[in-house]
């Protein structure tokens, strides 16, 4: 763990080497918060990480959650991806399962133009599923907020995974 005294020391290039994939292959991201340093704790490193998300244009933000792998897919996953993936199931599943997914993330994407985004850390692959279901069936721009927000949350998990409180 680094603690927040360390994150206000680095340079911009470290601070971007250390944080720059805590959203999804957006380095962008890391790059808006590093301005906002030094951070008064951990909670207020988060909360710029979603400031620069919810302060960047809408394409930006498409561009972002277009980054995230779908769900149980078969992309080439981050480390963070790959742990946080397994760690709900996602690597286990039937056959069955598995094809639920497929059928879910096809569908899902064909509404929305990306992929389904959810924080999985501390889900099992049921509840995943579940919430899967019922957002398909949200509209577009509810389902773009949830999306933004779900990946706010899977950088909170990341960032408090690295920083210490």
């Amino acid at each position: 763990m680094i603690s927040i005294a360390d994150v206000n020391a680095m340079s911009p290039k470290a601070f971007i080497e250390t944080f720059g994939d805590v959203a999804e292959h957006s380095p962008w991201v890391a790059r808006e918060a590093d301005a906002f340093r030094p951070f008064a704790s951990r909670e207020a490193l988060v909360r710029q990480f979603e400031t620069a998300i919810r302060g960047a244009n809408r394409d930006a933000q498409l561009a972002l959650v277009r980054a995230h792998p779908d769900l149980a897919g078969r992309a080439k996953l981050t480390d963070d991806s790959t742990k946080e993936q397994a760690g709900a199931g996602l690597n286990t599943l039937t056959a069955d399962e598995f094809a639920r997914f497929t059928d879910l993330n096809t569908r899902y994407r064909e509404r929305f133009g990306f992929p389904f985004i959810f924080a999985v850390k501390g889900a099992t692959k049921h509840m995943i599923l579940d919430s899967f279901a019922a957002r398909v069936g949200n509209d577009r721009d509810a389902e773009f907020e949830t999306a933004l927000q779900q990946v706010c949350r899977i950088f909170r998990l990341r960032l408090e995974d690295r920083v210490s409180p």
